[in-house]
C-alpha cells in the first residue's frame, strides 16, 4: 500500500484535508478552544487595565491574530498544505509572539540571558519541522497543541529578550542569529530534492501544487517573509547601539 494513502487524519486536530470547494466552510468552532480564547481575552484585558494603551492594543492584536491562526479556515488548510502550516507557524512566532511579548509587563525580559531563549526557540522550530515530529502532530490533538504551545512560548520568551534586553547590541545579534537559523531551515526545504512530509504527499494536488512545489513554497515563506520582523528588529537594535549619545555615555 502507498504510505501516503495509508496516512490517517482521523485524530488530526484540524480535521481531514480540505479541498478548495470546501475550504471556506472549514471554520474551527471547537468549544474548548473558543472558551480558552475568550478566557485569555478577558484575563488579559483585566490585567492590562490602566496600563499603557500601546500594550493593551498589542494584546488585542495578538488575540486577534491567534483567532485567525486557530479559528479561521487556515487551521484546515494546514492539514492539506505544508506551506499553509509554515504560514501558520510564521504568524504564531513572528506576529502573535512579539505582540504578546510587547504586551507583557515592561520589567519582564530586561535580564533575560538571550542565549537561552534563542537556543530553546531554535530547537523547537527545528524539532517540529523535522519530518517525523511534524507528522506526529497530525496523529493526536495533544501533540498538535504541544507543537503550538512550545513554538508560541519559546518565541514569546525570545521576543521578550529581543525587545527589552538592556544591551541593544546583544539583542541585535540574537535577532540576527535567529533570522539566520530560520533562513537556513527555509533554504534546506527550498533545495530539498524530494518531498519530506508524508502527511502532504497526497493532499496538495487539489490546490494546484505538487508535494515538492508545496514544500519549496513553505521553505521560501520561512526563508524570506517570516524573517522580516527579525531583520527589522536587527536594524532597530543595532541602530540604537550605534547612536552617538549611547556611545558617548558608554
Amino acid at each position: 500500500m502507498d504510505p501516503a494513502s495509508a496516512f490517517s487524519f482521523d485524530m488530526s486536530y484540524c480535521g481531514s484535508p480540505p479541498v478548495p470547494d470546501t475550504l471556506l466552510g472549514r471554520w474551527n468552532f471547537d468549544p474548548v478552544l473558543l472558551a480558552a480564547l475568550a478566557l485569555a481575552g478577558v484575563l488579559g484585558w483585566a490585567l492590562l487595565r490602566g496600563q499603557n494603551p500601546q500594550r493593551r492594543m498589542a494584546f488585542v492584536a495578538a488575540w486577534g491574530a491567534a483567532l485567525v491562526v486557530f479559528v479561521s479556515p487556515l487551521c484546515a488548510l494546514t492539514v492539506a498544505l505544508f506551506s499553509a502550516r509554515v504560514t501558520h507557524h510564521a504568524l504564531l512566532t513572528m506576529v502573535v509572539a512579539p505582540l504578546l511579548a510587547y504586551a507583557l509587563p515592561s520589567r519582564w525580559g530586561r535580564s533575560v540571558p538571550l542565549l537561552l531563549p534563542l537556543s530553546v526557540s531554535t530547537m523547537a522550530l527545528w524539532f517540529w519541522h523535522a519530518p517525523d515530529p511534524y507528522a506526529m502532530a497530525f496523529s493526536h490533538p495533544a501533540l498538535y497543541w504541544a507543537m503550538q504551545a512550545s513554538l508560541l512560548a519559546s518565541f514569546t520568551w525570545l521576543w521578550l529578550g529581543l525587545l527589552r534586553a538592556r544591551s541593544p547590541l546583544a539583542a541585535g545579534v540574537a535577532a540576527l542569529a535567529s533570522a539566520i537559523q530560520m533562513g537556513l531551515l527555509g533554504a534546506l526545504l527550498v533545495f530539498a530534492p524530494q518531498p519530506l512530509y508524508l502527511p502532504h504527499i497526497a493532499t496538495t494536488l487539489g490546490f494546484g501544487l505538487s508535494p515538492l512545489d508545496d514544500q519549496q513554497l513553505g521553505g521560501l515563506i520561512m526563508w524570506v517573509p517570516a524573517n522580516l520582523p527579525l531583520l527589522a528588529l536587527v536594524l532597530h537594535r543595532l541602530m540604537a547601539a550605534l547612536r552617538p549619545d549611547r556611545m558617548v555615555a558608554e
